[in-house]
């Protein structure tokens, strides 16, 4: 079935009255689960996509994230803030708790706020939340995708394969050899970018991937610190370490301290984020800059341009990194030096 339906046509094909699927397009929650499944797959089935003049949409924006208590997070706050106070927007938060899908409870709520536009934080959608969001005129965009997004889906990130190959080849620059790498979630694409970029710089250098020197972390302090530890307790420790975000760099520098080991004379250090906190700490950390503020402008520009029913020119934008360069990097120790 691939032509246009109208409700009442979908109500009499699922065996309910109209005012029920009006329920289900509006995200309400007086409706049997079966009943709405039913709908739902009406709905997909027909392609069904509400005009734009028969609802109001509310002066909202909903900002989602899978996790929302680090600096980071206030960094694309502030980008999305500058843009929705120019339109006369508020903003709406939302979390996933750490998970990379929202469940059908946070799908709900935004289907009876009626937001005139999402924007999803290393997050994603599947493919029935995205036709539910579709077929009630509510444009979506992904910012920092934790995976692939489609190509069909309006998604805003950055090079992070060329912040990992920048982040690593300074190092190189400055004599490091054993270079070690304290990473993000796998199951993360910018986490895995990054890392591909430190393995290419490694290459290209003629130096081989010593997988001994990765270690998988999660994106906090915590377990920066934590696998910082085991990195610089080897035997054969790494004289350098690129971490996959400022805040992991920041439990490396602790990690250090406590086994005595000075920055940047024994260790030297690479973040990746350029958080405020990255100029303040001592010795000011080395890292590469990735445009949060600026990339959650984009994208909240972005989705209320498809509001207004203007189609992007490109739905895939990448904004580029660059290496910050501080006091927490230099050459390897003269015992270290090949």
């Amino acid at each position: 079935m691939t032509r246009a339906a109208t409700l009442a046509e979908i109500a009499r094909e699922a065996g309910v009255s109209t005012p029920t699927v009006s329920k289900v397009l509006n995200g309400r929650a007086d409706v049997a689960s079966a009943t709405r499944e039913r709908v739902e797959e009406l709905l997909r089935q027909y392609g069904y996509q509400r005009r734009r003049s028969s609802t109001q949409s509310s002066p909202l924006l909903e900002l989602v994230f899978h996790e929302l208590e680090s600096a980071w997070a206030m960094e694309v706050i502030r980008g999305v803030e500058n843009v929705v106070r120019e339109e006369g927007l508020s903003v709406v938060l939302s979390e996933s708790s750490g998970r990379l899908s929202l469940g059908q409870s946070w799908m709900d709520g935004v289907l009876a706020r009626r937001p005139t536009g999402v924007v999803l934080v290393l997050s994603g959608l599947d493919r029935a939340q995205q036709t539910q969001l579709t077929s009630r005129d509510i444009p979506f965009v992904v910012m920092d995708p934790a995976g692939d997004p489609g190509q069909e889906v309006p998604a805003v990130g950055t090079t992070n394969w060329h912040g990992g190959l920048a982040a690593t080849r300074h190092l190189l620059d400055l004599g490091h050899r054993r270079i070690g790498m304290v990473a993000g979630p796998r199951r993360m694409m910018c986490s895995r970018a990054r890392i591909d970029g430190y393995r290419a710089a490694l290459d290209m250098a003629g130096i081989a991937f010593d997988p001994g020197l990765v270690r998988e972390g999660d994106f906090h302090h915590e377990t920066g610190h934590q696998v910082g530890l085991e990195l610089l307790r080897l035997p054969d420790r790494p004289t350098a370490v690129f971490t996959g975000n400022d805040l992991q760099a920041l439990g490396l520098y602790e990690a250090a301290r406590e086994l005595g080991l000075r920055i940047p004379e024994d260790l030297s250090v690479v973040g990746f984020d350029d958080l405020p906190v990255a100029r303040w700490v001592g010795p000011p950390l080395t890292t590469v800059r990735q445009p949060l503020t600026e990339m959650a402008e984009v994208a909240a520009r972005m989705v209320i341009d498809l509001a207004h029913g203007n189609q992007p020119s490109t739905l895939r934008v990448d904004l580029a990194t660059s290496l910050v360069v501080r006091s927490s990097t230099a050459p390897p120790p003269a015992a270290a030096r090949p």
